[in-house]
């Protein structure tokens, strides 16, 4: 349903790292997306919020970076991470957590 939500306002380059198991990773799964602007960033992180406590009941834990670059999304076990094209560029995180398993989303 992430996934879903995210391609509905049209994010681009999403991937899923699995961490389940690398040690005293954050959580099970990171989701990552691009998005071109802030304004991009937030429908993408409000969709998935509306879709998820819609068809789940699935309250977000905690959340972080509502007027920024990048703004990440904590369902405790699964983390969702929104860039703008440039900030995804200079953190990489898919290189901070290569040892994950990596699944590019078309």
């Amino acid at each position: 349903m992430i996934i879903e939500a995210i391609k509905e306002k049209k994010g681009s380059e999403i991937m899923i790292l699995d961490l389940k198991d690398i040690p005293n990773s954050p959580c099970s799964f990171f989701v990552i997306c691009s998005a071109t602007s802030k304004t991009q960033i937030n429908a993408i992180a409000n969709n998935i919020e509306k879709l998820l406590l819609e068809k789940l009941n699935l309250k977000i834990w905690n959340q972080e970076g509502r007027s920024s670059n990048w703004r990440l999304i904590d369902y405790i076990n699964i983390v969702v991470h929104i860039l703008k094209d440039e900030t995804r560029k200079y953190y990489k995180l898919e290189s901070l957590w290569g040892d994950g398993i990596i699944k590019n989303i078309d």
